[in-house]
């Protein structure tokens, strides 16, 4: 079962896949955020499957902004590929797709949810996040194309 709201307004966030506009989110993510440059479709695309992917719609259907989140939906959550159409920025409209996510039902309960972010602190923030806490614990593997 998907999960839905619309605000009065009439924009409505969904995470249905069939609602999802892949070559409008792509075109975002490749070209226009600072993390994801010159992602290929394919890639995008698999990861956008493998995540729980919310859109936000205009009443029209228009996809105005995105997020994933990469889960097991029971302990972890990655907030990632957040992002707000240029021309439909200053509508608090990346604030309610963090509020969806907050709220959504299969995100509940979880021990740890992360995110990285070069300039939105203060969005953040406001959902409760917080810096990493015990950051020498943590490793990585940075892979190739990795920005």
């Amino acid at each position: 079962m998907h999960h839905q709201i619309t605000h009065p307004d009439g924009v409505m966030l969904t995470d249905d896949p069939a609602q999802f506009d892949l070559d409008r989110a792509h075109g975002w993510i490749s070209t226009q955020s600072y993390w994801g440059q010159g992602i290929p479709f394919a890639l995008f695309k698999k990861a956008v499957e493998g995540s729980l992917t919310v859109g936000a719609y205009a009443p029209n259907g228009q996809m105005l902004a995105m997020a994933r989140v990469v889960t097991d939906r029971a302990t972890f959550g990655w907030v990632c590929d957040v992002f707000v159409d240029e021309a439909h920025r200053g509508l608090a409209l990346g604030k309610r797709v963090m509020a969806y996510l907050r709220d959504h039902p299969d995100l509940q309960g979880f021990r740890r949810t992360h995110l990285a972010t070069r300039d939105a602190h203060g969005l953040y923030a406001q959902f409760g996040f917080v810096p990493l806490t015990g950051p020498e614990k943590w490793m990585e593997i940075r892979g190739p194309g990795y920005l």
